[in-house]
């Protein structure tokens, strides 16, 4: 909370400051401008606030997004205006279809000079209404604690996203007396006691059930509910796209996760499952795979949607029951179903865990670099509790098949899919929570994305692990290139630098690992120091995917 001691009149800078304070915020994620000087003078006095310099607007609004979506908590990033709001964009993107809660803070020009294409002057209301669930610019430095309020509340309420406060130049300079506004109120959306009847009538009636689970804001009461619920209905539990670890992949009754290069044995499960229970998840396009694996508008499975924005329930998919509810707060009220004697699916759910660990166990190397076996011993390394970040590429696809999560809140990824993700993602891990490990693997066209961010590893003095998969080319890109256009593979080669010198110019500890059987002993290394450190695993073309090898995929796409 503001300091009781600050006198009547401040400027609008340190009104701004006071409410962010009053908001609980730790981290401020910012690439510093002129726009919102009196902003960044205010964030001096501000003890309880972290100002992260960033290197560039696209990693510092996803080092926010990572935070709020690790804390549960709406995350900030300030930036100027024009270019510095553009850059941002990228990470809002990844909040809005991630749906996390983020403020994002722009600086503007002066108000005496909009309207008039000042310098680097543009409508975020236009600009960012697309992305984000409200923009307002702020003209009155009067109204600043009750724009600060609703933005937090509205990021937080429903389906969460990024919401988008503008700050002309002259606004935060000028002084005001106003009074702050305490912490919002967060909301709790549970199901009622008719929603539990109906879905409890549903699951007994059910002969092939499924539960998928996602959302945010698992704690260990409601993760302990839901493993309680899967035993003693003997439910199948997947993992919707990159929400792997809301759910221990060591428990018997976890099958895999939903997503792109899904086991098929899952898949096939799910398209005949009778009742598919959806969690927290909104059923995107990754997930539902292009909206085929559940009949559009009309599901052939009975679907329960639990999410808590309503407006998501039958956007896409009709639901046989929806309920407007938070994920968490559904599973601690699955304690009163009681189950029947026969569940006619138990030996089935048994059957699915072990396809899964047979998906997820490393067949017999190939190729110099295992990347199978390097997930694999990655996994059986790292703490129960080590927080894994990914961006996108196909590299991604041997980890989220190959590690196997056991605590919750350790996936940082973006369901959106953006490039330069890990990074940030990784710098926002670390400064939350210091103690724990963080990876960060990243492909080498991924990785050059954020890359500029090593330095802001360095200057805040965190300790985080990068492995970088270097196999010279946009693997994802190339992939399709080959299946869809097989001989015409152009503009997805890559000219990289050298990985281990650009760390070790950042002042990253780094080495170069060309054989599987030096990854372990790398990795523990890097585990083993303060500071951060750069593994650069350098593999083959062949090795493009977790589920076919180059060579096969142009044998499929010229047959």
């Amino acid at each position: 909370m503001p300091s009781p001691n600050r006198s009547a009149s401040r400027s609008g800078g340190q009104i701004l400051v006071d409410a962010l304070c009053a908001q609980e915020v730790k981290h401020v994620f910012c690439v510093p401008g002129e726009s919102y000087l009196a902003a960044l003078d205010a964030l001096q006095d501000a003890p309880g606030i972290r100002t992260v310099v960033c290197r560039q607007e696209g990693g510092a609004a996803m080092m926010a997004e990572a935070s709020a979506k690790l804390m549960g908590r709406p995350g900030v990033c300030f930036v100027t205006r024009g270019p510095g709001a553009t850059n941002a964009a990228s990470g809002i993107h990844v909040a809005a279809q991630d749906s996390t809660p983020v403020v994002l803070l722009i600086g503007q020009a002066s108000r005496d000079t909009l309207c008039r294409e000042a310098f680097q002057e543009i409508d975020y209301t236009h600009f960012y209404g697309p992305l984000a669930k409200h923009v307002e610019q702020v003209h009155d430095a009067t109204r600043l604690p009750e724009a600060m309020s609703r933005a937090f509340h509205m990021a937080c309420n429903g389906r969460p996203g990024p919401v988008v406060v503008v700050l002309p130049e002259d606004m935060l300079q000028e002084s005001a007396d106003v009074e702050d506004l305490p912490v919002r109120q967060p909301l709790q959306l549970s199901p009622d006691v008719s929603d539990m009847g109906r879905f409890a009538q549903l699951l007994t009636q059910a002969k092939r059930p499924m539960l998928l689970v996602g959302g945010r804001n698992w704690d260990a009461p409601s993760r302990a509910a839901l493993h309680e619920f899967s035993e003693r209905w003997q439910l199948p539990v997947a993992a919707a796209w990159r929400y792997q670890d809301v759910f221990d992949h060591a428990d018997p009754h976890y099958i895999g996760d939903v997503g792109i290069g899904i086991n098929p044995e899952l898949l096939d499960a799910l398209i005949n499952a009778d009742l598919v229970i959806a969690l927290g998840v909104r059923l995107g396009e990754v997930t539902t795979q292009h909206y085929s694996r559940f009949k559009v508008p009309m599901p052939d499975q009975q679907l329960v949607h639990i999410y808590p924005g309503a407006e998501e329930l039958g956007r896409v998919y009709y639901p046989t029951l929806a309920i407007a509810a938070l994920a968490p707060a559904f599973a601690l009220a699955l304690s009163d179903i009681a189950a029947p004697t026969v569940l006619p699916w138990a030996k089935e759910t048994g059957r699915l865990h072990e396809e899964y660990l047979r998906w997820s166990t490393p067949g017999d190397a190939s190729g110099e670099i295992d990347l199978a076996s390097v997930v694999s011993e990655l996994s059986d390394t790292v703490d129960d509790d080590a927080i894994i970040c990914n961006g996108a590429g196909n590299n991604t696809g041997w980890l989220h098949r190959f590690f196997r999560f056991r605590e919750g809140g350790r996936q940082l990824a973006s369901t959106s899919g953006s490039m330069g993700y890990g990074i940030p993602a990784a710098v926002a891990a670390a400064l939350e929570y210091p103690d724990r490990q963080v990876i960060a693997m990243t492909g080498d066209g991924d990785i050059q994305m954020t890359s500029q961010e090593l330095a802001t590893v360095v200057q805040e003095g965190l300790s985080i692990v990068v492995i970088v998969v270097n196999n010279g080319m946009l693997g994802t890109i190339r992939m399709h290139q080959e299946m869809h256009y097989p001989g015409r593979t152009e503009n997805t080669d890559l000219h990289n630098p050298d990985f281990v010198a650009l760390a070790g110019a950042h002042g990253f500890a780094a080495e170069r690992i060309t054989q599987t059987a030096e990854f372990g002993p790398a990795l523990r290394r890097a585990l083993d120091v303060s500071g951060s450190t750069l593994i650069e695993l350098v593999t083959d073309a062949e090795a493009i995917a977790h589920t076919a090898t180059l060579s096969e995929i142009r044998a499929r796409s010229t047959s």
